[in-house]
């Protein structure tokens, strides 16, 4: 069994604060993708940067404290690609690529369409380029899992109020329409394979009015994986009650 984790911290640093370290070995992943690290390495100290037992790798903003991935692998990859070789995306340090033999992980931090809709192009663009790699990988034969905050919520059940949020970045059609083609395309959303039904099940509460505890939340992160994937997935899980950010980590454990 592999468990993978993916986690927005929304801010690295602040989340050690809120015991993100704790968390962390008490979890034990097997990788961990991270996004919203809004740091650079070198400003954290040793424990963070490199915990006991994991490798870690970095894709970070050139602009300080914003955006930013990271990824902590128990066990080294043969390989790593920081960003996706295309510089107006990876100058915000938003992809890692790791290549485990067995399949290739990218956690990846979407761009957010911004409240007045200003960067649901620019969004729009990175996900068209970000499905064209995975895409290439498969022509490659290769199986490729890939997690991270999406930043769009699929289907109505994925919010609690989608009537409200027809038209707010996030669940947008477009928006939305790119997922049905990522499913289209033979990817398939790991946890609404073993729970298409669930209800409430979020994982990104707004900080207004105890929206998360109410649970009046959005499905923004995910784990997806190849077709070929499908017969490993053991377990796919979200963690609300994980705190320290306004994302919760969502899980996936493979049968390899």
């Amino acid at each position: 069994m592999i468990n993978l984790v993916s986690f927005n911290v929304n801010g690295l640093r602040a989340a050690q604060r809120k015991g993100f370290l704790a968390w962390l070995d008490a979890a034990r992943p097997d990788a961990l993708g991270v996004q919203e690290t809004k740091c650079h390495p070198e400003q954290l100290d040793d424990e963070l940067r490199q915990p006991a037992g994991y490798h870690t790798f970095w894709a970070s903003a050139e602009r300080k404290g914003y955006s930013g991935v990271a990824l902590y692998s128990r066990r080294e990859p043969q390989s790593v690609q920081i960003g996706l070789g295309l510089p107006e995306y990876d100058r915000e340090g938003r992809t890692i690529v790791a290549d485990y033999g067995d399949f290739v992980l990218l956690t990846a931090y979407f761009p957010n369409g911004s409240r007045d809709h200003s960067r649901v192009a620019f969004k729009m663009a990175y996900k068209e380029a970000f499905l064209d790699f995975c895409d290439d990988l498969r022509a490659q034969g290769r199986s490729v899992v890939f997690c991270g905050d999406v930043n769009t919520s699929h289907r109505e059940i994925d919010l609690a109020r989608p009537r409200q949020n027809k038209n707010t970045t996030g669940f947008l059609p477009l928006e939305r329409e790119w997922l049905d083609r990522v499913t289209a395309r033979g990817y398939v959303d790991t946890f609404r394979a073993l729970y298409p039904e669930q209800q409430g099940a979020y994982s990104w509460w707004t900080s207004i009015g105890d929206a998360r505890s109410r649970n009046v939340g959005w499905r923004l992160d995910y784990f997806f994986v190849s077709e070929d994937l499908r017969p490993t997935i053991h377990d796919a899980a979200i963690h609300p009650d994980v705190t320290g950010s306004d994302h919760c980590p969502v899980s996936l454990t493979l049968d390899l």
